[in-house]
């Protein structure tokens, strides 16, 4: 059985994510930390703060297995100091506190693209992310790479409504990907790692891995 952390659980993947956390057998204690306050669930911990890096210290029961679901945009954000802020330094943050209850499994939502030599502010704030995690040497650090997501928001993002309709007939990694698709892939992959150390996920194998077919 795993006790499970999750941040992110108000977003596109991570409500999916959460959802099936609570149907799943082998995990037996949920901790999902959120900034607005969570509709009653089942077997959840929910604290919940103006402040999300309040809300993750009331976490203090072990953690085997974490989920960092969170992410944004700048347009989102703000500006680009309140995406950093969001896309990294609440990323590290959640695997730090995580760490320190003992996790041994960091699962992470990245981007296609992400590089931390990229021209391109948002893939090179992900790809600082990404490195940072790696500096902490998880025993299991799975970081995926989705394209274009697809699933309900209740705010619809700009970039999405304008290019969807062409991810959708992308070949490969570019294909656009359903959020729960990426949620199922996470979770499969963390509960049965396919390999120590780092493993890079990119979106082409999350939709293998979500209809079983790796």
């Amino acid at each position: 059985m795993s006790q499970v952390l999750i941040t992110g659980a108000t977003g596109l993947v991570g409500g999916y994510l959460l959802r099936m956390l609570i149907q799943e057998r082998k995990v037996n204690y949920i901790a999902a930390p959120t900034r607005r306050p969570l509709a009653a669930m089942p077997g959840v911990f929910n604290p919940h703060a103006p402040k999300l890096s309040d809300a993750l210290a009331q976490v203090c029961d072990p953690i085997d297995i974490v989920f960092c679901c969170l992410g944004t945009t700048r347009r989102e954000a703000g500006s680009k100091e309140a995406f950093v802020h969001a896309d990294y330094a609440l990323v590290v943050d959640t695997a730090l506190r995580a760490k320190k209850l003992g996790a041994k499994h960091l699962v992470v939502v990245s981007s296609m693209g992400a590089n931390a030599s990229s021209p391109f502010f948002y893939n090179k704030v992900k790809g600082k992310m990404e490195a940072a995690l790696i500096a902490q040497k998880w025993e299991h650090l799975t970081i995926v790479r989705p394209s274009m997501l697809l699933g309900h928001r209740d705010k619809r993002r700009f970039n999405e409504s304008i290019f969807a309709p062409l991810f959708r007939i992308f070949p490969g990694n570019w294909k656009s990907i359903h959020a729960r698709d990426v949620a199922r892939a996470m979770l499969k992959e963390a509960l049965s790692p396919s390999q120590e150390g780092v493993n890079i996920i990119p979106s082409a194998k999350l939709r293998e891995l979500a209809r079983g077919e790796a």
